[in-house]
């Protein structure tokens, strides 16, 4: 391949190296050492991460969680365009300010299906195993390059534009790649077995209306904890859906893996470890309250799962 991913995930790295050094430079920063040391670790991650061992790599996350939990990451001094350029910029535009945003997607679309299959000599020009990421990678470059061109700015602000919304993000900014692994671990260590006995041992499961409470309060519950219903669905499915609603209660697997999904995107609505969907928008707005948006969500999310045990019990 010429365009691997594993280019995107040393310029996450390159990016995330320059907003470190833009941290531990800012001496207005009121914890610049140790936020600038949890940005470091994250860049070495993805610069060298895959050369470490992995109990390096496994201390520099405990070392960034215990960062974070001490509230060791915080937000210093931005060097921001003045208010005047701003709505000058914002006036000469107008809707032209929603180009590079927009070319985003569709971007990567075109190259996702438009290069999938291209070949120079016997080479792929993109990553086979990762052609969508990849396109996605170059759709923000191109759109990168459209920002700087529509508002003659220059890389160097987009580094600071960077840095700031990092910040602004904190710790939040890790959660995917986190919670990422923390699926893979419990699907690893079995925790779907662990979780069949238990429920098997503890709860009367012979009861239709039970079972089906038990998986999709489950789902909820796990994507609660996990902040991924990707990564709850063969912990609960595994658990309770294939061998008791299946098994025991011959159930349409296609149903039964749809509303457990469903139900697994209810739990998202309502937990904090769902950072990309629930404490982002609200770091990004700047709400006084980073749990304004889990809060409007939990009656519809409720609800909803009331409405899945009754369709999952009809339907199945």
């Amino acid at each position: 391949m010429i365009i691997s991913i594993q280019y995107l995930y040393w310029l996450a790295g390159v990016m995330l190296a320059i907003a470190t050094v833009m941290i531990l430079a800012d001496r207005a920063h009121p914890k610049r050492w140790t936020t600038g040391l949890f940005w470091g670790l994250f860049a070495i991650a993805f610069l060298v991460g895959e050369r470490l061992p992995p109990v390096v790599v496994g201390i520099g996350v405990l070392a960034m969680a215990l960062l974070a939990g001490m509230g060791g990451v915080g937000i210093g001094s931005h060097r921001e365009l003045d208010g005047e350029r701003r709505l000058a910029s914002v006036k000469r535009l107008g809707s032209k300010l929603f180009i590079p945003a927009l070319a985003i997607p569709l971007i990567t679309v075109i190259v996702a299906m438009g290069l999938k299959s291209f070949k120079i000599g016997d080479l792929f020009l993109l990553d086979p195993a990762n052609s969508t990421f990849v396109a996605l990678g170059v759709g923000s470059l191109i759109a990168l390059v459209l920002a700087c061109w529509l508002t003659r700015d220059t890389p160097i602000q987009s580094m600071r534009e960077s840095r700031r919304l990092i910040e602004a993000l904190g710790w939040a900014l890790v959660l995917p790649q986190m919670l990422a692994m923390l699926g893979l671990m419990f699907n690893d260590a079995g925790v779907g077995k662990a979780v069949a006995h238990l429920a098997t041992s503890y709860i009367n499961l012979d009861y239709r209306l039970v079972a089906v409470m038990v998986y999709v309060l489950g789902m909820a519950l796990f994507t609660m904890a996990l902040g991924n219903g990707f990564a709850a669905f063969p912990v609960m499915t595994g658990g309770i859906g294939v061998p008791v609603l299946v098994g025991v209660f011959h159930a349409n697997p296609a149903v039964m893996a749809a509303i457990g999904m469903f139900s697994g995107y209810c739990g998202t609505l309502m937990t904090p470890m769902a950072a990309n969907y629930n404490l982002v928008p609200s770091a990004l707005l700047e709400l006084p309250d980073k749990y304004a948006v889990i809060k409007v969500q939990v009656p519809t999310a409720l609800a909803m799962l009331v409405v899945n045990i009754v369709l999952l019990y009809v339907l199945m």
